[in-house]
């Protein structure tokens, strides 16, 4: 779940990492209102993506009048498919020099990331193809934390000068705030050192981890719920996880760790897959409406079924997903890899009904699934 910066930035201050005195409303009369407290200001778009000074939604002010005549041009803004509804209304900030501080998780540690750049400011990823060197890294081992002290060791060659102290404990109580929310991201960009030498977050991003949220109620509510396609929503509706994709070879296996093997191993055959759509659990009892959804996105050139038995068995799978064949009748080239409690009968139900024989692996028929795109697309 992701959150706008004005949701964001209270667990900082919470956590001891200051930010300034900022108001979150949702008129441009109120936007002149919160001006008049505040004094020279910047007006913030609040939604949850980033570039948005880029898109022109970031903007000064220095009196009530300008602060709601900047408001009256930001708020109903289209930025990154988010409408704008409401902006903050921020103190300015002395600024000396600009950092990038984030936690993060990653997939290559299984576990949190922590990342500090002194170019502040800009995206990241320009940072590194640029100027890599002004990048640190450190990987968190969640037994043992990461406090001020591994961060001064990360921070080192770095030139921060006098910062340097107030740097590593703004990144140890970064990582408190990370672990508290149950956050996959927790990002300042930028960290600010000001002219009397405070550190200031002049922005923050946060999105919590999905699984946490009935953990983090009350934070949740904060949240801004995700945008879901027309075919998300109506997964959400059936109780079935799909994520929309940019491909043109469908998906559908059962368990979210063998779905998103199978599409890595679509995308290393060369292709690009269509969907996430997993019938784990009690979802594959629903097979007739996940496969509607895989087949109803545009485009789709051929489809990957890939059954592992375990918990649900192959031939129970399989019964559901012909019957739902049966109802639909797709022409679209399927291919198949089904290992696993009650594969046997799977294969021969398969057989008997589709004429068809699996392959010998979800390697081959990812491959062949990439083939048939490729010739359907010629």
């Amino acid at each position: 779940m992701n959150f706008e910066e004005h949701a964001a930035k209270p667990l900082l201050v919470v956590a001891g990492i200051a930010a300034p005195e900022g108001r979150y409303v949702r008129t441009a009369d109120d936007a002149a209102r919160a001006q008049q407290v505040i004094g020279p200001c910047v007006v913030k778009a609040q939604a949850p993506t980033g570039k948005r000074g880029k898109a022109g939604g970031i903007k000064t002010a220095d009196t009530p009048e300008e602060a709601k005549a900047v408001a009256e041009k930001i708020l109903g803004m289209d930025i990154a498919g988010h409408v704008v509804e409401g902006v903050l209304v921020e103190a300015r900030s002395d600024i000396k020099r600009e950092f990038y501080a984030a936690i993060m998780n990653s997939p290559a540690s299984k576990g949190p990331l922590v990342i500090f750049s002194t170019e502040g400011g800009m995206d990241i990823e320009d940072v590194a193809a640029q100027t890599p060197d002004k990048i640190k890294r450190a990987t968190v081992d969640i037994r043992d934390g990461f406090g001020a002290k591994a961060a001064t060791a990360m921070l080192a060659g770095l030139d921060l000068g006098e910062a340097t102290a107030g740097v590593s404990e703004a990144l140890g109580k970064l990582y408190a705030a990370y672990i508290a929310n149950d956050a996959e991201l927790l990002e300042i960009n930028p960290l600010v050192l000001t002219g009397d030498g405070a550190l200031v977050a002049l922005d923050c991003k946060f999105v919590m981890d999905d699984s946490a949220i009935k953990r983090q109620a009350t934070l949740a509510e904060l949240g801004t719920p995700e945008k879901l396609t027309a075919l998300e929503a109506r997964g959400e509706a059936a109780a079935i996880k799909y994520i929309e994709l940019d491909g043109d070879i469908g998906i559908l296996a059962n368990g979210a760790g063998l779905t998103m093997t199978t599409m890595d191993v679509v995308r290393h055959h060369g292709g690009n897959p269509a969907n996430f759509c997993e019938i784990g659990g009690e979802a594959y009892t629903k097979a007739q409406t996940a496969l509607e959804m895989v087949l109803d996105k545009p485009g789709i050139k051929s489809l990957v079924v890939n059954f592992c038995g375990a918990f649900a068995r192959c031939e129970v799978m399989m019964e559901g997903l012909l019957n739902a064949w049966d109802e639909l009748k797709p022409e679209i080239p399927v291919f198949f890899s089904i290992a696993g409690t009650g594969d046997e009968e799977a294969i021969a139900m398969l057989k008997d009904r589709l004429g068809l024989d699996p392959y010998p692996d979800m390697d081959a028929a990812c491959k062949a699934a990439v083939d048939a795109a490729k010739v359907g697309g010629a």
